[in-house]
């Protein structure tokens, strides 16, 4: 007997699966955020190739020119083209921030997984310590161990991601202390299923949500993480063009008056976090509805 089932029901059938997609392309901040987002990744991908200048070339007889035909951006005070700096400045800040924000993502997940599935007292005992981890500030963190260990690309990226991690930690383990109760989780159990399959294929799947939402909010964070790091020289060392190595390198030159010098790397990272900002916001909407 056939079990075909009608037109309007068959249309409707896919619905779910692109119904968040749907929400998000009708957002207008989701657009925005997403286009302002893609600009910079385009420029960290290909800047080098459609920079103006070379951004490491210095003409120290054009030094401290302000923004004008030639130079649209201005140049530093060794005569570098700003424009061309901060365009190229953008693989050095995408190069590190998601990388931290998965490591962040990835072992938050999974922490929170395992305190929210054992939820014992030995499950209680790492959340309270997570719970004290979270009372340092984030910089400071960073900056002891930095200073320790010293500023390289990849230490950057574990110090920042593993500094996350009880974050995205506290709210998957919210989520699944919910999900460990639901006669899913109690059916798998009869099967016989051993608690990582239980936690990894069954109660994961459940609260890929808020992991997403997590991961999306972080970004905006270890963008201005990284930047910060760099602008106390800690993060990405010279002759790097990142943005918040220009702003350390640079905003001396505020008091004669060169603005210019600042102005653009600022707007940049600025730019650059409100778009995360709004694609997340969309995001936490769009998966809330």
């Amino acid at each position: 007997m056939s079990t075909t089932l009608p037109d309007s029901a068959a249309e409707a059938a896919p619905e779910p699966r692109f119904a968040t997609l749907r929400l998000l392309l009708r957002s207008p901040s989701f657009v925005a955020g997403a286009l302002i987002v893609a600009w910079w990744i385009v420029c960290a991908i290909a800047g080098p190739w459609f920079a103006p200048h070379d951004p490491y070339a210095s003409d120290p007889l054009n030094s401290l020119l302000p923004p004008g035909p030639g130079h649209w951006c201005g140049t530093d005070e060794i005569g570098r083209d700003v424009c061309s700096r901060v365009i190229v400045g953008a693989r050095d800040i995408l190069g590190v921030a998601p990388l931290a924000t998965v490591v962040g993502t990835l072992a938050g997940a999974a922490l929170g997984l395992v305190t929210g599935y054992f939820a014992g007292w030995a499950g209680t005992l790492v959340a309270r310590a997570l719970d004290a981890v979270l009372a340092l500030p984030l910089v400071i963190v960073a900056l002891f161990v930095l200073a320790a260990v010293g500023g390289s690309t990849p230490a950057i990226v574990l110090v920042i991601g593993i500094t996350f991690a009880p974050l995205v930690a506290r709210t998957v383990r919210a989520a699944v202390l919910t999900e460990r109760h639901l006669d899913y989780v109690a059916a798998a159990r009869l099967r016989g299923a051993r608690a990582p399959y239980v936690m990894f294929a069954e109660i994961l799947p459940n609260v890929w949500p808020p992991i997403v939402v997590e991961a999306t909010v972080r970004l905006g964070y270890a963008i201005f993480a990284v930047a910060t790091l760099s602008f106390l020289g800690f993060g990405i060392q010279p002759p790097s063009a990142d943005w918040g190595l220009a702003l350390s390198e640079s905003y001396t030159l505020l008091a004669g008056g060169a603005w210019w010098t600042v102005a653009f790397d600022a707007a940049a990272i600025a730019s650059l976090v409100v778009g995360v900002n709004l694609v997340a916001d969309s995001v936490r909407e769009a998966l809330a509805s």
